[in-house]
């Protein structure tokens, strides 16, 4: 997922503001998008949960 440089910082400062990982919610965005490409999006809501229960969040930006 590509983000422009004006949207990352305000995404940033958000998460700053709020507390939240940065990662996390690139990893969210990033799976959000990938199911928006399928025919069916049953399991979408089950996958952001375990993305959010998650302690650490690892996203290389790849997805």
């Amino acid at each position: 997922m590509r983000i422009n440089n004006d949207d990352q910082n305000i995404l940033q400062n958000l998460c700053r503001e709020y507390g939240v990982e940065i990662k996390k919610i690139l990893k969210l965005l990033s799976t959000v998008q990938e199911y928006e490409l399928k025919d069916k999006r049953s399991g979408v809501y089950d996958t952001l949960e375990e993305i959010i229960k998650q302690k650490d969040c690892s996203y290389d930006g790849k997805e």
